[in-house]
């Protein structure tokens, strides 16, 4: 009887596993849930999201790449003081202390591509790399999902405590 709760309790978390696809890059650092929404045909820009976990030393992540698209850059939308909302470029980066949370969500944070090389379409994948002030990458598939796909958390930053 009791292989058999054993084995239950690792079959759920392999399922779990599965449906929250992790990255490990160096340093401690996590990817997870990474994923693009698709575009329309035409479409010149798309964006991609995830969640960045730091369980390592204080990092920043300056910049992206990617060939699906001619330019990536890291952006945020913000509201100004007429309470127009806009999107800019993440200039310094994103800081992610030691065991902080970062999401990259729509209408927050994302990876900007500008320049598609085609269009993102659902089902299909693109490959990001993430580049970090300390000159190390990540390296990640990321899915295409529905235009209307939302990620799992939606806090721009939250902490973590082990």
């Amino acid at each position: 009887m009791r292989k058999r709760i054993l084995g239950a309790g690792i079959a759920a978390t392999l399922i779990l596993a599965a449906a929250l696809p992790m990255i490990a890059g160096e340093g401690g650092v996590m990817i997870s849930d990474p994923y693009a929404r698709e575009t329309p045909p035409n479409a010149q820009v798309g964006g991609a999201y995830m969640t960045i976990m730091n369980h390592g030393p204080a990092t920043r992540l300056t910049g992206a790449r990617s060939d699906a698209a001619e330019r990536v850059q890291i952006h945020n939308h913000t509201v100004d003081a007429a309470g127009v909302m806009r999107m800019r470029e993440v200039e310094d980066g994103v800081a992610i202390a030691k065991h902080e949370t970062v999401t990259f969500a729509p209408g927050g944070l994302h990876v900007m591509l500008m320049g598609l090389t085609e269009p993102l379409r659902k089902g299909e994948t693109l490959d990001i790399t993430l580049e970090f002030e300390d000159g190390s990458t990540i390296d990640m598939t990321t899915p295409v999902k529905s235009i209307s796909a939302t990620g799992a958390m939606k806090p721009d930053k939250m902490k973590h405590e082990h």
